[in-house]
């Protein structure tokens, strides 16, 4: 940009203004090396330059619509002023806005220039972060980044431009289209909030990303509840026609949605660690240890004969000292090792034969709504839930063994395959018993 020098004779009035706004700039650059209320003085010293601009473009705009003062060469007239707020950055300050009229239509025009500082410099992203990470509605003044003159930074104003900024990733997360995601496995939990519960589902691609699906508030895990939201993952796109693997706790409500909406197309891994938990959990202290270790000895088999002659041993071995918890580990004792019937390679394995994936992505959504004391209804508890998991998501890594998830989609196409043509035969037996 070319630079204007400006002449003597234009008087003395218009060099100070230019030294004064010199040397503001030159204590700007010192303050990066001074003091912290030094920087703030320097910037409450541009404040007021900053709203003086403000009011010099009003003025300019109100001559452009109305004309000189005075004048009656257009429709639009002055109407005096009233009490308004501008935004510097993400602070509000308080400023006279000046009125115009249409005279022929009777009604006020907006002025574009007070329209566009109505808003945030960066549309409450500060605000939906630094609250969400765990800074009080109540403290927010005390981190003001300007000065003492913004207003609206209230609590109430603060929760408002929160609601506001969560509400908005609720819907992204509820709506956005699915269909450009080739997902080959999904993790399904649910997080408890009090007396509620939600139930959050994680996609993964086949280049290993992983991707929020979704999330559906529901009291208990009940297949009905789940079995609708299905369906409306279903209608954003989510493809399974090449199969899907879902890995999930012991719920039998979550298994028994999944096998009504994806039937066939679905295969379920029961999750290794829950299965452990719950087998060991009628047991004593020693024994804890025992058949802990026993267990988790037998699910790291390599080979599906491997695994199933070491978990039957347990079987009998718990039948003499607890009926119960052998009647547990008998319970969708297959389920938990259809990653062995896969054969896939053992890091890839390790990733899906239990949901420590999702696990830990509830853990990292707890750090930010643990934050909160007391929740006031459903509408609270989804918005920070959904807006908790968007801001997670770019920072999830993709799954270990994700190279080979291109063997994991090729066999499920073959169970896939191998499962529809059992299911013609039986349709065409079943049609010849009656001809």
């Amino acid at each position: 940009m070319p630079k204007f020098n400006v002449s003597k004779k234009r008087g003395k009035a218009k060099v100070k203004i230019t030294d004064k706004r010199k040397a503001v700039m030159d204590r700007l650059v010192e303050a990066h090396s001074e003091e912290f209320d030094v920087r703030i003085s320097v910037i409450q010293e541009l404040i007021p330059l900053g709203l003086k601009a403000v009011a010099e473009d009003l003025q300019k705009e109100v001559k452009r619509l109305a004309g000189n003062r005075y004048s009656r060469d257009t429709d639009n007239a002055r109407w005096g002023s009233q009490n308004g707020s501008v935004y510097l950055r993400n602070e509000k300050f308080p400023i006279r806005v000046p009125r115009v009229r249409n005279i022929r239509e009777n009604e006020e025009v907006s002025l574009a220039t007070y329209r566009r500082l109505q808003t945030p410099f960066d549309d409450d992203r500060d605000i939906l972060r630094q609250l969400l990470h765990g800074l009080s509605t109540h403290k927010y003044h005390e981190s003001s980044a300007l000065a003492a003159e913004a207003f609206g930074i209230s609590a109430s104003n603060l929760s408002k431009r929160f609601k506001r900024c969560s509400a908005q990733k609720l819907k992204t997360l509820q709506e956005r289209s699915l269909s450009g995601y080739d997902f080959v496995a999904m993790f399904i939990d649910v997080k408890r909030y009090a007396k509620d519960g939600v139930a959050v589902a994680l996609g993964v691609t086949l280049e290993g990303q992983k991707i929020m699906l979704g999330i559906e508030q529901v009291h208990s895990e009940n297949s009905k509840a789940l079995g609708q939201w299905f369906d409306r993952l279903l209608e954003r796109g989510l493809k399974f026609e090449q199969g899907l693997l879902f890995i999930v706790d012991g719920s039998k409500g979550i298994h028994k949605a999944i096998e009504q909406k994806f039937g066939h197309y679905a295969l379920i891994q029961r999750c290794r660690w829950h299965k452990r938990e719950n087998v060991v959990s009628y047991l004593n202290d020693t024994n804890k240890v025992v058949f802990r270790r026993r267990l988790q000895d037998a699910y790291n088999k390599t080979t599906f004969k491997e695994a199933v002659t070491e978990l039957n041993q347990i079987h009998q071995h718990l039948e003499q000292i607890n009926i119960s918890a052998a009647n547990s580990l008998r319970e969708g004792l297959e389920e938990t090792l259809t990653m062995h019937k896969l054969g896939l390679s053992v890091e890839l394995a390790r990733s899906l034969s239990t949901t420590n994936c999702i696990e830990g992505v509830m853990s990292q959504i707890a750090a930010y709504t643990d934050k909160v004391d007391y929740w006031q209804n459903s509408s609270q508890i989804q918005r920070w839930t959904a807006t908790s998991a968007l801001d997670i998501e770019p920072r999830l890594h993709r799954i270990r063994g994700y190279r080979f998830l291109n063997v994991l989609r090729f066999k499920l196409v073959e169970i896939i395959t191998a499962r529809t043509e059992k299911k013609t035969v039986e349709i065409d037996q079943k049609i010849a018993v009656f001809k």
